[in-house]
């Protein structure tokens, strides 16, 4: 072998010592080696990607990451597979067909879309007619306690197993009253909402332990992260490390949430028997949230973990001073402008934003696009993308 310049030889010397020092220091600090890889050189490696499918679960916080996923096609120039014509859903509640995206012909060559989001029954073989075929799969879920609770509050007048009903623990306390199995379509909200969702038997048997084993493993199958909503930023921040994107492309706001005063509370009693009426729920929580956690460690290890949700919640800060008026979320009546009011249904009451006045241009469409509700996002993004039609009408807009 032979020898190095001398420069050359001094200069790999020195990149050696820097590197011996810093793998040193990190013992010495216990700090996680995974924090230190950007500097040297480890960073993930890759284009962004692009093609993604969210399955869209209710009440989970599911409207913010819908958000993040429109932003980021608006600012990329992607296309979304989007409800055809006046819909705002994609066939919900029943099982997804190709049919139901705009501009996905039954007959001839179909157009491949890169983001698919809005509410849909997952049916993958109808699913993968209109994505490509290197799509990134995910989806998210909540505690079914809560998740049910804000099912109640927020689809008290659709659902008819709630309709009557005092308060989600009478409720709990006699779901058969209520709940008709041969209504399951129209009662699918009332019962495990995000088993049905991801395409099974809401009423399925929770106690065939070989039924629920062989679901959840199609879930693990087909879907490369399941995000759990009680932790949105740690999820957030695995998120972008998975998709390989930059950090305003997952800082979000809150949007679809409740005020305080319409959030209800379920008794300790209630809390149980719920975990019993939405026992295949509790049972995918409890599944997914193990195998998040899992993850996380193996991806990114607690130290980077603390530091990547901490600059998460930083930016998230400095773009809310920077955005809104006041820099707090407003309730109904407090929402000045129209097209930023958000849908109002049942018992809760639906927060919203205003901006902050006399902000530039730039700033202005950045900070719009961070707080537009989602039916006033998606008719934008259809306009933009099928200029040709007529545009969705939001009713209570009008």
């Amino acid at each position: 072998m032979l020898p190095l310049p001398g420069g050359t030889q001094r200069c790999f010397q020195a990149v050696l010592l820097l590197a011996l020092i810093m793998l040193l220091l990190a013992g010495i600090l216990h700090m996680d080696v995974g924090l230190l890889t950007p500097l040297l050189g480890g960073q993930a490696e890759g284009p962004p990607v692009i093609n993604v499918m969210f399955l869209k679960t209710h009440k989970t916080a599911s409207s913010t990451v819908l958000n993040i996923l429109f932003r980021f096609a608006e600012t990329h120039n992607l296309s979304v597979a989007l409800p055809v014509g006046s819909h705002f859903h994609l066939g919900y509640p029943w099982y997804f067909l190709a049919r139901y995206v705009e501009r996905s012909e039954p007959h001839g060559p179909r157009q491949r879309f890169n983001i698919m989001c809005n509410h849909l029954r997952f049916n993958l073989p109808e699913v993968q007619k209109v994505m490509p075929n290197d799509t990134f799969y995910f989806s998210i879920i909540r505690n079914p306690i809560f998740q049910l609770e804000s099912s109640f509050t927020y689809y008290r007048d659709y659902v008819p197993a709630f309709r009557g009903v005092e308060s989600l623990d009478a409720f709990l306390a006699s779901p058969w009253t209520y709940y008709n199995r041969s209504a399951s379509l129209h009662n699918a909200l009332a019962r495990n909402n995000m088993w049905f969702d991801l395409g099974f038997d809401n009423n399925g048997q929770e106690d065939d332990e070989g039924y629920v084993r062989a679901r959840l493993a199609d879930v693990e199958q087909r879907f490369q992260l399941v995000l759990i909503a009680e932790y949105f930023d740690e999820s957030m921040v695995l998120l972008r490390h998975l998709l390989r994107w930059g950090l305003d492309d997952v800082v979000a706001f809150r949007l679809n949430s409740r005020s305080a005063h319409s959030v209800a509370g379920v008794t300790v009693e209630g809390q149980a028997r719920a975990k019993r009426w939405c026992a295949l729920d509790w049972r995918l929580y409890q599944h997914f949230n193990r195998t998040f956690w899992a993850r996380v460690h193996a991806e990114l290890g607690p130290r980077r973990l603390r530091s990547e949700v901490t600059r998460l919640r930083a930016r998230r800060r400095e773009l809310m001073a920077q955005c809104l008026q006041d820099g707090v979320a407003k309730n109904k009546s407090q929402i000045t402008d129209p097209q930023l009011r958000p849908f109002q249904s049942g018992q809760a009451d639906i927060l919203g934003y205003n901006l902050r006045q006399g902000l530039d241009n730039q700033t202005q469409r950045m900070c719009q696009r961070m707080v537009m509700p989602e039916l006033q996002y998606m008719a934008h993004l259809y306009a933009l993308q099928f200029p040709e039609k007529d545009p969705k009408h939001i009713p209570f807009l009008e």
